[in-house]
């Protein structure tokens, strides 16, 4: 397993690589590959990393950046209007499989969703060490105040508002699900672009959010991740989901590189590339390169 290079924190891996641009990477002379990523920074940064490392091996990469929720680059790849992209496994299963009961395991988890993928034409590559899982935050100042430990402890702060994305309120992720699973019926959902959540929750303007457990505003304000007892969130490794033609037709060409990648993106690490783009305010491609030069990836 090859050791990753990064310094904690943002900073390190803006400085692992000096001041090479992101987007002087050339574009290859070879077979076109389109990669595709969702509308958040962690995805926007993954895509860049696919992007960038294919580049350098030679494919002639376009990057669609910011294409949809998770419906939307779904049909986008079975249409043929991408060919990869980086995905969760447990949104897989949730989104689109859902099983009648949900693994209980990161394995297990992948493993699922490797063969319902498969039965569509769809390959999924070996997944990244970290998981980015959705999470129910707090003020730790309310959570000592009120004994906040538990989604369901909520209850006790009768109502109040939840920060959560447009997207997600209706989705198996999101606000409903997470009312019908705790029966938070007094709280009421504040529709919030993502990134919003925070200086929100910050503020007192809500009492709760939803967050995203590689989120770097998490190793900056003083929030309470409260536990997820009913496992409605689930396991959510990362893993580049490929149409199985390009697999069978590239092999290690194009396997190879993504999974150099992937498994260098432990949680530690994907903090800092995260706070490196959403705070830091570096370009995805910028980040990206960094870190892949970084680590003599490219």
């Amino acid at each position: 397993m090859r050791r990753r290079t990064f310094l904690t924190g943002s900073l390190g891996v803006v400085a692992a690589a000096g001041v090479a641009t992101a987007t002087g990477s050339a574009a290859g002379t070879g077979p076109v590959i389109t990669v595709g990523s969702k509308q958040f920074t962690e995805s926007w940064v993954m895509g860049e990393l696919y992007a960038q490392i294919l580049r350098k091996r030679g494919f002639d990469v376009v990057l669609k950046s910011n294409v949809g929720s998770a419906d939307l680059i779904d049909r986008a790849l079975r249409n043929g209007q991408i060919d990869l992209y980086p995905e969760y496994t447990g949104v897989i299963l949730q989104t689109f499989a859902m099983p009648k009961h949900m693994p209980t395991t990161a394995r297990d988890t992948y493993e699922a969703a490797k063969k319902f993928e498969a039965g569509r034409g769809i390959s999924l590559l070996p997944p990244t060490p970290f998981q980015n899982r959705n999470a129910v935050a707090v003020r730790t100042a309310d959570a000592r105040k009120h004994k906040l430990k538990t989604v369901g402890d909520l209850e006790r702060l009768g109502k109040i508002s939840y920060a959560e994305y447009p997207d997600n309120i209706t989705g198996p992720l999101g606000f409903d699900a997470v009312v019908k699973a705790y029966g938070l019926h007094d709280m009421k959902v504040r529709p919030l672009n993502i990134g919003l959540q925070y200086p929100a929750l910050k503020n007192g303007d809500v009492a709760a959010a939803d967050v995203f457990t590689t989120d770097p505003q998490l190793r900056r304000y003083d929030f309470t991740i409260l536990d997820d007892d009913q496992a409605i969130f689930g396991f959510q490794n990362v893993s580049p989901v490929v149409r199985t033609s390009l697999v069978e037709k590239y092999g290690k060409r194009l396997t190879e590189p993504l999974n150099a990648v992937d498994e260098l993106l432990t949680e530690e690490a994907m903090q800092a590339l995260n706070e490196a783009a959403a705070m830091m305010r570096l370009s995805p491609a910028k980040v990206a390169d960094r870190f892949l030069r970084a680590n003599k990836l490219i």
